[in-house]
């Protein structure tokens, strides 16, 4: 690590609370652990795990950094003991289970994969968070087929934006809900057959006209609370509700009579406590079957705002605005 200075700029949470509680600091950079590389963080995107972080709601998992970040890109400074694949100067995205507001972030070397050619580090920093959720829940969990029908819930947020392209590339055709006519039309240009306004429909009702009233093969819902239960009214015979988040409220009503008949299923997963050897093996699954869709330049992340590393709390504040339509990505200085 001859080149690597013995400090770095990060953004720190101060206490939790609102976004002025993330203030520029200097910290140690991380030495890499056996089996992990030092990035030299090019950028690093922003993520609702990270606002729920700041809020006090959601904290790092035993042992990872506290600095917010969960997912960068850059080039490779450093291997830790052990780690093979890699060279110095390699240029990565990675996942993360915190770390990435700072110049340098550690990162299993599992959790790393080449940046796409066609992309530059900015955009790479904006797919490991969305696609490996996406990857693991949508297609390995949900099993999502070509000529299956998917509705996606926040369709024009980071999460929405990549399922939405990845699925229609995947052959499957898109519903997606939204707040907004732009987010709608944004929704369409990515790939989705119909986009609902969510404030100005019923979604069920909507769902049901587009699809002849049989419903479509998956939903993907970060929503939660009483979204549940008309989720369950969406689905197709044989169809799946995958959950990935509650921002409505993580206890909900169930009605098995529904259920049980249609044969539905209902699941999901949190992707941050999972381990790096689990975590790993999504990335192989997206280096083998999303990668190559990315070089071809069929799917591409969304971005809709890049700030420097410094300015997270104005980052934040528009992510909590709801007004972006894709992703939020910090540059570093």
């Amino acid at each position: 690590m001859a080149d690597v200075p013995g400090l770095m700029a990060v953004v720190e949470i101060a206490t939790p609370g609102g976004p002025d509680v993330l203030r520029p600091a200097r910290r140690a950079v991380p030495k890499p652990a056996p089996g992990e590389v030092l990035i030299r963080v090019a950028a690093a995107g922003v993520n609702r795990p990270d606002v729920l972080q700041r809020m006090g709601y959601y904290p790092p998992p035993r042992g990872a950094s506290e600095i917010p970040g969960l997912e960068v890109a850059g080039t490779i400074a450093a291997l830790g003991e052990g780690v093979s694949g890699w060279t110095a100067g390699d240029r990565v995205c990675a996942l993360l289970a915190g770390g990435g507001y700072a110049a340098y972030a550690a990162a299993p070397a599992v959790q790393c994969l080449p940046m796409p050619a066609p992309l530059d580090l900015v955009r790479a920093a904006a797919l490991p968070e969305t696609f490996f959720t996406v990857w693991v829940n949508v297609f390995q969990r949900g099993g999502l087929a070509a000529g299956e029908s998917l509705l996606v819930h926040g369709g024009s947020s980071g999460i929405g934006t990549a399922a939405i392209a990845l699925a229609h590339a995947k052959g499957a055709t898109v519903l997606a809900t939204a707040g907004s006519a732009e987010k709608c039309a944004a929704c369409v240009r990515l790939g989705a057959a119909r986009a609902i306004n969510y404030k100005e429909e019923d979604f069920v009702a909507a769902v049901k006209e587009a699809t002849g009233g049989r419903g479509v093969d998956m939903v993907l819902d970060m929503v939660g609370g009483d979204y549940t239960p008309r989720n369950l009214q969406c689905l197709a015979l044989e169809g799946r509700l995958v959950q990935i988040a509650y921002q409505k409220g993580p206890k909900v009503e169930v009605d098995l009579a529904l259920l049980m008949p249609r044969r539905l299923s209902l699941t999901g997963s949190s992707l941050r406590p999972r381990s790096p050897e689990e975590k790993g093996v999504i990335a192989q699954g997206l280096k083998q079957h999303v990668w190559p869709l990315i070089e071809e330049g069929r799917v591409a992340p969304l971005i809709h705002a890049t700030f420097p590393l410094a300015q997270a709390a104005d980052a934040h504040r528009l992510m909590e605005s709801g007004a972006h339509i894709g992703k939020i990505v910090l540059v570093a200085d």
